[in-house]
């Protein structure tokens, strides 16, 4: 069962990018921001390809234990060190979340320690 609505505005132009106006749903799971460290190792992954991929790993195992999952999230919002890259960003993202896609902010940011990539959620849960 699933129990989230996407919104979509009327009229809008078929978006180029994987997200939904809005999504709705409750009682939700809101996860802290997550990195592309691999946390059998403890190190950052390498490359920002491999920080996006592990740092979307990383979310879903957060979603799971909170009894949720990356089909369940209503809102993502994407920090990338290098706006540049968004296109291989938008390829990833694209593959992993499901379609309705969720409501998406993506913003360039400053990151520490080598971070390239941080994705933080906000889910619906249980169901």
């Amino acid at each position: 069962m699933n129990d989230r609505a996407n919104v979509f505005v009327a009229n809008e132009p078929a978006l180029p990018v994987s997200l939904s106006a809005a999504a709705v749903g409750t009682p939700t799971v809101f996860t802290a921001g997550q990195v592309g460290l691999n946390p059998a190792t403890g190190r950052l992954a390498e490359g920002f390809e491999a920080q996006v991929e592990q740092a979307i790993d990383n979310l879903e195992s957060v979603l799971l234990r909170s009894g949720s999952g990356l089909d369940r999230v209503l809102k993502a919002t994407c920090y990338l060190a290098d706006l540049s890259q968004f296109a291989i960003f938008e390829a990833i993202y694209a593959r992993r979340f499901p379609q309705p896609y969720p409501a998406r902010t993506t913003l360039g940011a400053v990151l520490v320690s080598g971070i390239l990539f941080e994705v933080e959620a906000i889910a619906t849960v249980g169901g």
